[in-house]
């Protein structure tokens, strides 16, 4: 199993701009899909979006669609997550994962997530 450490979570003001990394250990990176999800305080783990393993698709939940952006660097084992127009909804503790089935399921293994704080 790929091992996941987060970061490049911060405060930042509403309509701001910040990217998350994602890197992975282990050289079966490439051979995943991936996946970000968040979590806010008191409330389930959703969705983010998600990319293939090649880079070539991505798929995104309808609340950040056009305002973020996934890619990855296979040969540096790292995923990002671009966060533009940030609103103070997209406030959680981000988390990626590597996905059992594309797009939306991932494995049931975590990193210790990066929190995102939007203040209005």
């Amino acid at each position: 199993q790929v091992q996941l450490v987060e970061s490049g979570g911060r405060w930042v003001q509403a309509g701001g701009s910040l990217t998350l990394s994602c890197a992975a250990s282990g050289r079966t990176f490439s051979y995943y899909s991936m996946g970000w999800f968040r979590q806010a305080p008191g409330k389930e783990r959703k969705f983010v979006g998600s990319i293939n393993s090649s880079g070539g698709s991505t798929y995104y939940a309808d609340s950040v669609k056009g305002r973020f952006t996934i890619s990855r660097d296979n040969a540096n084992n790292t995923m990002y997550l671009q966060m533009n127009s940030l609103k103070p909804e997209d406030t959680a503790t981000y988390y990626c994962a590597s996905l059992r089935n594309w797009p939306l399921v991932p494995y049931n293994y975590w990193g210790q997530g990066t929190q995102v704080t939007v203040s209005s």
